[in-house]
């Protein structure tokens, strides 16, 4: 050690380093300075900060939120919230904040001596083209030369939604979306391009985050008695929450989903869930509640009028019995929901992640009924190595949902389910017994609220969708990428009937009580090599090669009983019969299981863009598809597409000045449909009790795929800054090899298998596709802008051989065995194919009826979307309303229970069949014929939403945001019944689903919703 610094430490005054008296060493005492004075700047800069805050918006000075905000080198930074606003503190020498959002050109802007400021983001056109998500990757918005759709969080409708197929009714050309069932949690029905499917759902693919799903819900079928029927299925989409999603494409054409193969046939809806974005931890919160009531009722006739009719119709007196009573309004109720969504996101540069978790709270608006959901999602984007290029993306998305549902059935016997039961009931009859007991009695007219009280029924799915997907880049073009996923998905069901229902025969004295269990698992696994770069000056290639292997399973089992009558039936011990179902009588308890044949598909498939200078594009895609659902002799199958684009707006001779964009695209594709049961191409037989094999389904070696051909030809134009945009497509659609399971001869054989067979036939479906995008205000203060998309579309069967197909099973008392609908040629799918209704004669009896004729088309002719958004300040309004036109309804309802015959039964009926100009005999028969087939046409207004942005609150709530929603406020339309939306989905003859049939439905509701949000 230096002697002169050692003693220059002796020599320092006692009182410069320690109090005096101190016998600290000089040399302690100069280390301890020393390091005084290094942790003086720390302090300083830890002391030295000041807060930023300001507000990003975009070209129409609308809040942008999710915008990044970070200080530059660092990954200290945030988020804007829901109206664009921040808040960020930062270190006293910080000059600069950078400003970053998918969509927007980056932006660093100077915050020296600046406490505020507000940033304008621009418009990256490049970056918009990079995120449009298509099969197995993404693309650039300029290189697509198909019918795609993206729609986005700012598009989707707004209220209160059990899965996220509801968030795009009405917004996108050429997609009909249209709910089953007022039940929350029912399925809804997906059209895209009209309607092909003589078996099978006809449902599009659904793919969420890279996985395909199975398409079906866990949820067991109904095992009941024979006196109740089926009810409607589960979405399969309930798994799903809709604060999740972030954007649903739409793949409309076949050069759009040629890539997917042998189940594409329907069209392709891509699902993508919201990711983290870089920046500090961000909390987003949702908080919703409201309630539902009835939207409309079909008219049937009060206590004052029954008693008229019983004296007009010459019924007995003695069917008026004093009352007053609205049966169908006792079994309704007013149905309150709360839903909580929260979401936690962020990351820095090689890692983000988020998290949220959802809870919905929903009554049904039938007493008794509801869903309750809740669910989580998990997504983390990480990056390994100093180079970045080794990452891994990982979505976990969890969820139970439980229903609890009504002896609502679309199939039920002549005693008719919930609803039939509440519509036929004698106004004059009370529900209850005067010391208020449910009034029972034997007989076929039963008790609406003693068959709801009585009845129990609930199910339970638990859903998990867990992938993850590795990927490497080995440059900058150059990318490997593997997915790995499983979907599982487990469902029970436990139902119990009462024995007090004494109108059931089965179910009288006894009790009935069953327990369901089903699995549905898929497994996937997809390797891609993804090559994107210029191949010379002006020529880019974007390629994709892939294979994917997956696998599917299902099966379930069941367990049910009756009580034993001779000891009391399942008694009265405070429980459910299905927690003690070994109470049973031996003789009438039934046990069963299925499994279907496991299925796998293996596929190879390629897809190649060319573009030439930014102005034409050319797109080739072609799959192979190995699929253990074909026969033998044609388990391979190919599936090519191709097309083509000219973007004008690059020529030298474009008139930029007046318009941004002009492109003209076309392309041809060939898809196909495996939407039949595991098996069908295999002999297959079920075991009975005893071990007793039966024929279930004839080997087919030849069976193959359903094919479907499609033409497009599109064009997209921009004018005024794209304040103005429109899209117009058309398209020609032709579905050959129709898949249909065909018997030995009719009637069938009790015994005999049915064998699945490829028709000879097209079922051709084409139309015009239109959609108008405006902004005709713009500004800081004001903004105010219309959207608008239309579809026109024709359907047609054609060179069908053999027999035409019936199908459009009509249900109700005196209705066994009736069919309204056929498939034909020259008419189109699922036609109407009626007697001819020819009037009433002079004595009110039904004139003999003429023949059966083609009556109408079940498929709209003309689809329609308008939407509105207007805000002034912080004030905003957005509206949307939904059309179908030319398209025709048969209402069961009216025919199975409004007919005039009801009232001599004790029963009630439509006012409409009490209004007619000629008195009806009351012996008519109610045969189904063109009587009452109806026009379906309607307008209604989907959904209306007015918020307020209230902007942050103190110094952690930022963008809050309060709202009103109003969903299914209104309906325009001469239908009689309760909803033209709704189509209760039955199978005619044939396994060939029904479309516009209207029978009994879970009413719709009418759904007022109050929320906020916010961001911590």
């Amino acid at each position: 050690m230096d002697n002169n610094w050692y003693k220059q430490c002796k020599s320092v005054e006692p009182s410069a380093a320690i109090p005096p008296g101190s016998s600290q060493p000089a040399w302690r005492r100069v280390l301890t300075f020393s390091f005084f004075l290094l942790l003086f700047p720390i302090l300083s800069y830890a002391q030295a900060t000041r807060t930023i805050s300001g507000k990003v918006v975009d070209a129409q000075s609308s809040g942008l939120p999710g915008v990044t905000v970070i200080i530059p080198g660092t990954t200290t930074g945030t988020s804007t919230g829901a109206d664009g606003t921040f808040e960020l503190t930062v270190p006293e020498g910080t000059t600069t904040l950078s400003f970053s959002s998918i969509g927007y050109s980056s932006q660093q802007v100077d915050i020296a001596g600046k406490t505020s400021v507000q940033v304008a983001m621009q418009e990256d056109t490049q970056k918009l083209n990079e995120v449009v998500v298509t099969g197995y990757g993404t693309t650039r918005k300029q290189d697509l030369t198909g019918a795609v759709a993206v729609i986005g969080e700012k598009e989707f409708n707004k209220g209160t939604f059990t899965s996220p197929d509801q968030l795009i009714q009405g917004r996108v050309s050429g997609v009909q979306v249209s709910n089953n069932s007022g039940q929350p949690g029912g399925p809804a029905t997906i059209r895209i391009r009209g309607n092909s499917a003589v078996t099978g759902s006809g449902q599009p693919l659904y793919v969420v985050d890279g996985v395909p799903l199975d398409g079906r819900s866990a949820r067991p079928g109904l095992v009941a008695s024979n006196d109740i029927g089926s009810g409607a299925d589960s979405n399969p989409l309930n798994f799903l929450n809709p604060d999740d999603i972030e954007t649903l494409t739409v793949l409309k054409d076949a050069s759009a989903t040629a890539i997917y193969g042998s189940r594409a046939a329907y069209g392709v809806v891509l699902i993508t869930t919201k990711k983290g974005k870089t920046g500090a931890p961000v909390l987003n919160v949702g908080v919703s509640g409201g309630f539902s009531s009835l939207l409309r009722r079909p008219e049937f006739l009060d206590a004052g009028q029954y008693r008229e009719a019983l004296t007009y119709y010459g019924v007995a007196a003695t069917n008026d019995k004093g009352g007053n009573v609205d049966a169908l309004d006792e079994i309704l109720r007013t149905g309150y929901l709360q839903n909580y969504n929260v979401a936690m996101s962020g990351g820095g540069e090689t890692g983000r992640y988020r998290l949220s978790l959802g809870y919905l709270d929903q009554d049904g608006i039938v007493s008794k009924t509801g869903f309750k959901k809740y669910s989580a999602n998990l997504s983390t984007n990480l990056q390994f190595l100093e180079s970045k290029k080794l990452g891994l993306d990982v979505n976990i998305a969890t969820s139970q949902f439980r229903e609890q549902l009504a002896p609502i059935t679309t199939d039920a016997g002549f005693r008719g389910s919930l609803i039939g039961q509440a519509l036929q009931w004698n106004p004059t009859q009370s529900l209850r017994n005067p010391d208020g007991t449910l009034f029972v009695q034997a007989g076929d007219v039963v008790n609406p609220l003693a068959n709801q009280n009585f009845y129990n029924d609930n199910s339970r799915v638990t859903t998990i969708l867990a992938s993850a997907s590795p990927y490497y880049k080995f440059t900058d073009w150059l990318e490997y990428r593997v997915l790995v996923s499983v979907n599982y998905n487990t469902g029970q069901r436990r139902t119990s009937i009462d024995q007090r229902l004494i109108n059931f025969p089965d179910v009288a004295n006894k009790g009935f009580a069953s327990i369901s269990d089903n699995e549905l698992v898929t497994q996937q696994i997809v390797h891609t090599l993804t090559f994107n770069r210029p191949v010379t000056t002006d020529l880019n290639l974007n390629a994709l090669l892939g294979y994917e292997y997956t696998n599917f399973a299902n099966k379930g089992s069941n367990v049910n009983a009756f009580g034993n009558p001779d000891v009391g039936g399942f008694g009265n011990f405070g429980l459910d019969y299905t927690n003690y179902i070994q109470y049973s009588a031996a003789g009438a308890r039934q046990a069963s299981s299925f499994v279907d044949p496991s299925s796998e598909l293996q596929s190879v498939f390629g897809r190649a863009t060319l573009n030439y200078k930014d102005r034409y594009v050319l797109t080739g895609t072609l799959r192979r598809d190995e699929s253990s659902k074909f026969g033998p002799n044609n388990r391979v199958g190919y599936f090519p597409s191709f097309a083509v684009a000219w973007d004008l707006s690059q020529e030298a001779f474009f008139p930029a000045e007046k318009l941004t964009q002009l492109k003209l695209r076309a392309g041809y594709g060939r898809t196909g449909n495996q939407e039949f049961p595991a098996g069908s191409a295999q002999f297959r037989y079920t075991l009975d009790n005893n071990g007793a094999q039966s024929p279930l389904n004839d080997e087919n070696a030849d069976l193959k795929w359903q094919s479907d051909a499609q033409v497009n030809a599109g064009i997209d134009i921009g004018a005024f800054n794209n304040r103005l945009t429109f899209t117009a497509d058309y398209f020609y659609k032709t579905t050959t090899d129709l898949l249909f399971p065909t018997t030995p001869g009719e009637p069938r054989p009790s015994n005999a298998a049915i064998r699945w067979e490829n028709l000879d036939g097209k079922i051709v479906n084409k139309g015009v596709e239109l959609g108008l995008g405006t902004t005709l205000v713009s500004n800081e203060q004001v903004e105010v802008g219309f959207n608008a998309n239309a579809t026109f579309i024709r359907n047609e069967v054609s060179d069908l051989v053999g027999a035409p197909i019936p199908t459009g099973a009509i249900n109700g008392q005196g209705l066994s065995g009736a069919l309204s609908q056929t498939i034909r040629n020259g008419l189109p799918i699922n036609a109407f194919f009626l007697p001819q209704f020819n009037g009433l004669n002079e004595q009110g009896l039904s004139n003999d009826f003429g023949a059966i004729v083609y009556a109408g088309s079940p498929n709209p002719r003309t689809l329609l979307g308008l939407s509105a958004n207007a805000r002034y300040g912080k004030l905003a309004l957005i509206a949307n309303m939904t059309g179908v036109f030319g398209q025709y309804i048969y209402n069961n309802t009216l025919n199975a229970v409004g007919n005039v015959g009801q009232i001599g039964a004790g029963k009630n009926i439509a006012v409409s069949t009490f209004e007619n100009p000629i008195k009806e005999a009351t012996g008519n028969p109610s045969a189904a014929s063109t009587r009452y087939l109806e026009k379906g046409d309607y307008l209604k207004m989907s959904n209306v939403t007015l918020s307020y942005t209230i902007g942050n609150l103190g110094s952690f709530v930022k963008g809050a945001r309060v709202y009103a929603t109003g969903q299914n406020l209104f309906v325009i339309t001469d239908y009689d019944g309760f909803d033209p939306e709704i189509n209760t989905i039955k199978r005619g003859a044939n396994q060939v689903p029904s479309v516009g049939i209207d029978y009994l439905p879970y009413p719709s509701a009418r759904t007022f919703t109050f929320g906020v949000n916010f961001t911590l």
